[in-house]
């Protein structure tokens, strides 16, 4: 099993939904590096479950860094974040030990661990586990805003109901910073709420689209090839449990164009390159060219629902129906979207020390401490 993401900045996610901690250990981060536990609760809190549109499993989230921090300030020695679970519910899967869950991973969880794996919540597999990558995130993240690199997200669609394009990135970024339900359009909130209730109401569950930005990053960051920006934040972005795709700039509307459409023409203001559109989303040849990245994922129904679902007991190798019990979102992508966020965050610290050094992410100075 690898749980470690990244060259130069790394993360490693550890735990399972209803063991007694789940973490991430941050490593190569530089020294010098302020830490603002406010922040980092902010973003843990943006993940958490709210009102009927959410599971009812809800957990306090109260975090501990027990390493690599001192004074608030990293030391350059790997960051190990704790956070405790304690709203767990494990006899709620008792009687499912051996029957899969349709389009969860009970079934190749087995198939890989030999009947070995945690069940309970879904063990390793649990978006329970993405706490502790918005954990590890926000640390990046808030060092990032330091450098005026600043990462947003947004619903960009649920249910079919869709929201409004970023216009001014910068403005749009930091309101959807303080948006529990991150819309950039607030007339788009309650027709998405109201559609996830439905979905509640009938026993199932809907998806989406998330939109993410990235601004301000320098120009000729990433590789022609196998570490390109796209491919580092596509890799890091299927680690999200519910991502089922991802496109970059105009995506596959991208086909349907003219070379004479689709080309960013390019033009000098002032001592800066920039492209009149951004078609490729801020990546050519794998390296971002100075415009915002801009990409979207495609995120999944929450798969477990409140309807029988035809499945097998693969134990006994006999089909069944599942009847679930338990805790469960009726969409999980208001609650994914600060996880896209944290995600996007340690892909861009490890690309920008990759190509500029670990150092260049510091943000203190030594006399300040």
């Amino acid at each position: 099993m690898k749980n470690t993401f990244g060259n130069s900045v790394a993360v490693t996610l550890f735990g399972e939904s209803h063991g007694e901690y789940i973490g991430a250990v941050i490593d190569g981060l530089a020294p010098g590096i302020k830490i603002d536990h406010d922040y980092i609760s902010h973003m843990l809190t943006l993940r958490r479950p709210e009102g009927k549109i959410s599971t009812p499993r809800k957990e306090k989230d109260d975090f501990k860094i027990v390493s690599g921090v001192f004074n608030n300030v990293t030391t350059g020695t790997p960051i190990t974040i704790l956070i405790p679970n304690e709203n767990v519910k494990s006899g709620d899967y008792s009687d499912m030990r051996t029957v899969a869950r349709p389009s969860h991973a009970d079934y190749t969880a087995e198939c890989k661990y030999h009947g070995f794996q945690d069940p309970r919540g879904g063990g390793h597999f649990s978006g329970r586990i993405t706490a502790a990558l918005v954990a590890a995130g926000a640390v990046c993240k808030y060092a990032l805003e330091q450098k005026n690199i600043f990462i947003g997200t947004h619903i960009k669609r649920c249910a079919g109901i869709s929201d409004r394009d970023f216009c001014d990135y910068l403005w749009d970024i930091k309101s959807l910073d303080q948006r529990k339900f991150a819309v950039l359009d607030e007339a788009c909130e309650e027709k998405m709420r109201n559609a996830i209730l439905d979905a509640a109401s009938d026993g199932d569950s809907v998806g989406g689209v998330l939109e993410t930005a990235v601004i301000m990053v320098p120009q000729g960051v990433g590789e022609p090839w196998f570490d390109s920006v796209e491919s580092m934040i596509s890799h890091m972005m299927f680690s999200i449990p519910a991502v089922k795709g991802i496109e970059f700039g105009a995506g596959f509307a991208i086909c349907d164009m003219r070379g004479s459409k689709a080309n960013d023409a390019m033009r000098i203001v002032g001592d800066t390159v920039y492209t009149v559109t951004n078609n490729n989303g801020g990546i050519n040849g794998g390296i971002t060219n100075g415009m915002p990245i801009i990409f979207r994922t495609a995120i999944k129904p929450t798969p477990t629902i409140f309807k029988p679902q035809e499945t097998v007991d693969f134990k006994a190798m006999t089909d069944t129906v599942l009847e679930p019990k338990g805790r469960h979102d009726p969409a999980i992508i208001h609650r994914a979207r600060v996880v896209q966020d944290a995600a996007t965050a340690i892909v861009i610290c490890d690309a920008l020390a990759g190509r500029f050094g670990t150092d260049w992410i510091e943000n203190c100075d030594k006399r300040e401490i």
